[in-house]
């Protein structure tokens, strides 16, 4: 007699191949899963969409006023009482989304890909429809949660990518150059350091590493944190880096140093100094040569596009803020995760 479908089965060295072709299989039914994940999310979305078009089209035809939004409300969670989603609220922001979205096309792009609760920061947070969709391709390609989209949204980071003065252009060949550049930001808020406005140096570095996490979030994708004061030997003197990373795209260490107070032309010396030092001492072959990120309080930006020009080595400058106040309309007008999510819940 066989045995039961479920009894488990005596473990004996598995066959030539056996291993490999498990890894195999698990990596295809994990690519699997997250493919029935998006074609589920994406049908949510239409299907979102298509509702949100249907209350514009008879509110626009037949006159329909927002009370007729609240009983469709009723009746749906009457009719579908395991399924979330058809809150008077959300019922709203489906009309919001489709208005924001003329086009059913949009549902095959980046937007259509996100969770649902992604697209109400999108749609809650940006009015421009070119920002809403570069926001939303760069959530996908870097697996941004609702929280962490929320972060960059506020913060502007789009805005604020490339903005940095640069000296990329003359110093490093044509593939790196965009990349590098779209690698720094200006300015660079540090307003979750919990430091005030005359910090010195030594005391934001010290709140940086003690927020590691948060400072590599506003560096973006691709760094890792190599140390701080990062000692150096040449010619038997002593030095100190203040902080070090690697760029994983870019292949190339990034020496960051701070200053408390404006940019000044000298400063470019003393970091294409380190710069030298680490690419002789601690690149690699398969490395590219190192960039250096000089972050000022405030910097004049002619002076430092002039103090670049003859630099030969690779430097961004850019000013930093310790305290970055939100704009009136994001404090005032726009909801917080919070409320979404409150808004979201199927409550009478």
């Amino acid at each position: 007699m066989s045995a039961p479908p479920d009894t488990p089965v005596a473990l004996t060295t598995a066959p030539t191949g056996y291993a490999d072709w498990l890894a195999e299989l698990k990596t295809r039914i994990h690519t699997a899963q997250q493919r029935a994940a998006l074609a589920v999310n994406r049908e949510l979305v239409l299907l979102y969409w298509q509702i949100g078009r249907d209350i514009l089209e008879r509110q626009a035809q037949q006159g329909w006023g927002a009370k007729v939004i609240e009983r469709l409300a009723h009746d749906l969670r009457t009719a579908f009482p395991d399924m979330k989603g058809f809150s008077r609220a959300n019922l709203m922001y489906m009309r919001a989304f489709a208005e924001a979205w003329p086009d059913a096309v949009i549902v095959q792009q980046p937007v259509g890909q996100l969770p649902w609760g992604h697209n109400l920061v999108l749609l809650t947070r940006l009015k421009d429809p070119a920002m809403r969709l570069a926001y939303a391709g760069r959530a996908i390609q870097h697996g941004w949660s609702r929280n962490v989209l929320n972060i960059h949204i506020e913060t502007r980071l789009l805005e604020r990518e490339g903005q940095a003065v640069t000296n990329f252009e003359a110093q490093l060949p044509a593939p790196q150059t965009d990349l590098a550049r779209n690698m720094l930001k200006d300015p660079y808020l540090f307003d979750f350091l919990g430091v005030g406005k005359e910090a010195d140096e030594r005391e934001i570095e010290s709140a940086i590493v003690q927020h590691i996490t948060r400072f590599l979030l506003e560096l973006g994708a691709g760094f890792a944190f190599v140390g701080r004061q990062v000692h150096l030997e040449v010619g038997g003197d002593d030095f100190f880096i203040d902080l070090l990373f690697y760029h994983l795209k870019l292949r190339c260490y990034v020496v960051v140093e701070l200053k408390a107070g404006a940019f000044k032309p000298e400063h470019t010396g003393q970091l294409s100094f380190y710069l030298s030092a680490v690419d002789a001492q601690m690149k690699s072959e398969q490395d590219n040569p190192t960039i250096g990120l000089l972050l000022c309080k405030t910097k004049n930006r002619v002076v430092a596009e002039y103090a670049l020009r003859d630099s030969n080595k690779p430097i961004g400058v850019a000013e930093y803020k310790l305290v970055e106040s939100l704009p009136k309309e994001l404090q005032t007008s726009l909801p917080s995760i919070e409320q979404i999510e409150r808004e979201l819940e199927d409550t009478p």
